[in-house]
């Protein structure tokens, strides 16, 4: 056999090796996503499905006996959309301050030459470990006058540590410090460098930590159970809660027909409930997905 062939016969095995791991891969990624996905995909579908059906515990592919009753009720339930407009008002601002707050203080950490920074770096992961408690906070809205306000659900968690330090990172391995140096000789300042050039270039930092943070501000809870006090001002996470508890409260004192019909309803509105709220991020999320992947080769060193 000639070296030419013997070259081709190689080629040949190699081509067969790489289509059969290439097969592999495309299976196992295919079962991983079914892995991933079935179970939205099956809240889903049990939110149109009659819970008699649901609580049988099989298999879903379909909704096998359509239910809407727990549509119904959600959708009439009147805090429900004062409810969102709350949440939508609380993500919208809560996630521009965080990232106006966020963002420079990372460039500021990144920084080397800026004074102090180990120290302030340590305060901050400091937290992360350690806190004052849930008291004090609460002491501490109630003195600076923002309880039961906006304020109050937006600016204790307007900078996350874990947050912050993912933003040092990103700008410590995107900008270089000869651009920084190459500014300065063409007469930029600081404040010149960071908006007119560290911004411009870090839209993918912004992205991933706006979909973070509102994603955090759009699930709140607890913080509205301890900060807010008027019922109307309640994001849609509590009213939905409430929602659920007044429909299992209601089966008290329900017999036969009467009490099977409201647990069904209780059974489904749990279902319904999770669409609802992940709905708006679902919707969301597409738009902010590409810059994931941009982010994994974004801080490689460019030609």
């Amino acid at each position: 056999m000639s070296r030419e062939q013997s070259a081709n016969t190689k080629k040949v095995k190699k081509s067969a090796g790489d289509r059969s791991f290439l097969i592999f891969n495309t299976i196992l990624m295919i079962v991983i996503c079914i892995i991933l996905v079935y179970p939205l995909y099956y809240v889903i579908i049990a939110s149109f499905t009659d819970p008699v059906i649901v609580n049988t515990g099989k298999p879903l592919l379909y909704p096998e006996k359509v239910f809407l009753g727990g549509y119904k009720t959600t959708f009439a339930y009147t805090p429900l959309w004062n409810s969102y407009k709350n949440t939508i008002i609380y993500t919208l601002v809560g996630t521009a301050i965080s990232i106006a707050a966020t963002i420079p203080a990372g460039y500021a950490l990144s920084r080397k030459d800026m004074p102090g920074r180990r120290a302030l770096i340590f305060v901050f992961t400091f937290t992360m470990f350690f806190s004052g408690g849930i008291i004090p906070l609460y002491l501490t809205i109630r003195k600076l006058g923002i309880y039961n306000s906006i304020w109050a659900m937006v600016l204790p968690v307007a900078v996350s540590p874990y947050n912050l330090i993912v933003t040092r990172s990103f700008f410590e391995s995107s900008i270089p410090g000869e651009l920084l140096e190459a500014s300065k000789i063409d007469g930029c300042s600081d404040f010149g460098f960071f908006f007119k050039i560290a911004i411009p270039i870090s839209t993918t930092i912004i992205a991933v930590m706006a979909l973070f943070y509102a994603t955090a501000m759009w699930n709140q809870f607890f913080n509205a159970l301890m900060y807010l006090q008027d019922d109307n001002k309640m994001p849609l996470q509590v009213v939905l809660r409430n929602l659920v508890l007044m429909n299992q409260a209601n089966q008290m004192g329900s017999s036969g027909d009467a009490m099977i019909t409201k647990q069904k309803l209780a059974e489904q509105l749990k279902y319904c409930i999770v669409v609802v709220a992940a709905v708006p991020l679902l919707i969301f999320y597409p738009f902010v997905q590409k810059y994931f992947a941009k982010g994994v080769t974004i801080g490689a060193v460019k030609g």
